[in-house]
């Protein structure tokens, strides 16, 4: 699976369901073997028994993103989403993980094709990457978040 926008979050954009930059927006670690499907994985829940468990300086339900701003790319034809660096060290045992999904934390569900917790992007990893006892893992603004040509 490669970086994917879930269609359910670009209908919610369309609709005005997400207060964009005032909403809360959190990241959270896949585990390894994880493959993300925008067709039917919508929201956290959806998600939820995939995520790396609460160790080795991990917490499930993610983290917060900070500083994020919304900007338009013409190369890519996207509205790409950033947010200050994300850092999370592994402690006390390694962390494995096979990508990240970005949900908005502010969504309910109201009508059929909106969601709570609102998943709005998946980057895949590429594979399982392996942080190390004591080694930081930073996450920088991974962008397109809005874009996949909505």
């Amino acid at each position: 699976m490669s970086n994917a926008v879930p269609n359910s979050w670009k209908v919610m954009l369309m609709k005005g369901q997400s207060a964009g930059l005032t909403d809360t927006f959190k990241l959270i670690l896949m585990q390894p073997g994880f493959v993300f499907n925008k067709d039917t994985m919508h929201a956290y829940a959806d998600v939820l028994s995939f995520e790396l468990p609460t160790a080795n300086g991990y917490t499930v339900g993610g983290v917060t993103l900070s500083g994020v701003a919304i900007v338009v790319n013409n190369t890519n034809d996207s509205a790409d989403m950033t947010w200050s660096n994300v850092t999370i060290t592994a402690s006390g045992g390694s962390l494995l993980l096979s990508g990240a999904i970005i949900y908005n934390d502010s969504t309910a569900t109201g009508s059929g094709d909106d969601y709570t917790d609102a998943i709005t992007s998946y980057k895949d990893a590429g594979g399982t990457i392996t942080i190390a006892d004591g080694t930081p893992l930073v996450i920088s603004s991974i962008g397109d978040i809005l874009g996949d040509k909505i």
